[in-house]
């Protein structure tokens, strides 16, 4: 059983991205649940262990198996499946047993943008009082490695997803779009004429990709970095603007 559970943001993976209210929270938490996704991202384990020992942090480190969705089940049900198995998994790893102070998981990012641990924290019975320790967003990461503001002068920004981008295209009264989670490049769907695309990969690590220019001239070279890189690494986390020039 969890009493209390801490949702603490860490960035792209950048230890430096860690807020001093972020490194506090993982020095006073009692155990820390660490997800492992096999060897291929064994990366990702090794980043937030890099994280946990940066800060400074005695806590018990508990791993848990990440599960992985069934493809054959429609998207929503898909997903729902998914965060049941998760939180499933996080009670299992502690034995069943109570904690005697927080437990903490790292959050990539921002726990509330694009993520979805606190919605399978809501799925804990009995549900525990929750923290959200905010953290540096991909968005933000993106736009500062290409020292660009995110929103044109009074303009609006939407954030979606490559799904919704192949689902419903960007519409013209669209100036800015943050797309992430798009693991087929969907840009490659959109009509280029006027698109410019900052795109950027493992951002803010030693690993960090960034291409720009307009789509037209540098989608097809987006595509073949992203696969080399994934095949190179195992794993990729990108994302890209896309605005009307």
């Amino acid at each position: 059983m969890i009493d209390n559970l801490w949702l603490i943001g860490i960035g792209t993976g950048n230890p430096a991205h860690v807020t001093l209210e972020g490194a506090d929270a993982l020095r006073n938490a009692a155990v820390i649940l660490l997800p492992t996704k096999g060897d291929d991202k064994e990366d990702l384990a090794h980043l937030r262990r890099a994280i946990i020992t940066a800060s400074g942090s005695t806590a018990r480190i508990v791993p848990f198996e990440y599960p992985v969705r069934d493809p054959d089940l429609p998207y929503m049900e898909r997903v729902a499946a998914w965060h049941d198995e998760i939180a499933r998994r996080w009670i299992a790893a502690l034995g069943g047993q109570s904690v005697n102070g927080p437990v903490a998981l790292l959050v990539w990012g921002d726990p509330s943008l694009y993520d979805s641990t606190i919605r399978i924290a809501d799925r804990l019975s009995p549900k525990p009082a929750i923290r959200v320790v905010p953290g540096i967003t991909a968005i933000q990461a993106l736009t500062a490695a290409h020292a660009i503001p995110l929103n044109t002068v009074d303009g609006p920004v939407r954030i979606t997803t490559g799904r919704q981008l192949r689902d419903g295209g960007l519409p013209q009264d669209e100036t800015t779009a943050v797309v992430m989670l798009d693991g087929l490049c969907s840009f490659q769907q959109l009509d280029p004429e006027g698109l410019h695309i900052w795109w950027g990969a493992y951002l803010g690590s030693d690993k960090q990709l960034l291409i720009e220019g307009p789509l037209a001239e540098v989608g097809e070279k987006i595509v073949k970095t992203r696969a080399q890189a994934r095949a190179e690494h195992g794993w990729i986390m990108d994302s890209y603007l896309l605005r009307r020039i």
